[in-house]
């Protein structure tokens, strides 16, 4: 018998957010602000005392390397917005969402995110997953809950994978 839509989703979630746990469990300052490359995006201090993230739109082609920082700070970013988009109530732009700081904060933050988030999937059901999803699909109508749900699955593993090799190159950097 095929599992439900709904239990898979929350397993894969799980399963992805284990992932990224494994990495953020040592996460130190130095790790989130460790440049990879030369001019690569990152989290700065910014004249408020609160920390940003480097960004520009449209994205430029290649994108440059980023730090664990800028990633940590893509998925609040990216997480923040979905959460918005879902509840229907407006979202910060990448530009005013600052990071916390430090990888003690960033844990944090991310922490109350995913509670946030298994909240949502905890109400939902499997009508819901057939409903509408304006984020992150623009002029997309076609796209609905579950679309959304699969996304940030795919697009959290693919931030932790980033993070847990840019943690790779900092050990092998010495």
């Amino acid at each position: 018998m095929p599992t439900p839509p709904l239990p898979l989703l929350r397993w894969q979630f799980d399963l992805t957010w284990s992932l990224l746990e494994l990495h953020l469990a040592d996460l130190t300052d130095d790790d989130c602000r460790w440049e990879p490359a030369p001019a690569c995006w990152s989290v700065r201090p910014g004249p408020d005392g609160r920390w940003y993230a480097d960004w520009v739109s449209p994205e430029p082609d290649p994108p440059p390397v980023a730090t664990i920082g800028w990633v940590s700070w893509h998925i609040g970013w990216w997480w923040t917005r979905t959460l918005a988009g879902l509840a229907g109530t407006p979202a910060p732009e990448p530009q005013r969402l600052p990071w916390p700081g430090g990888a003690a904060g960033t844990v944090a933050w991310l922490g109350r995110l995913r509670a946030d988030w298994l909240a949502v999937l905890d109400r939902l059901t499997e009508d819901d997953l057939a409903a509408p999803a304006a984020y992150p699909w623009r002029d997309r109508p076609d796209r609905t809950v579950g679309h959304t749900v699969a996304w940030v699955n795919a697009e959290l593993m693919k931030n932790t994978a980033e993070i847990g090799q840019l943690r790779l190159l900092r050990r092998s950097a010495g």
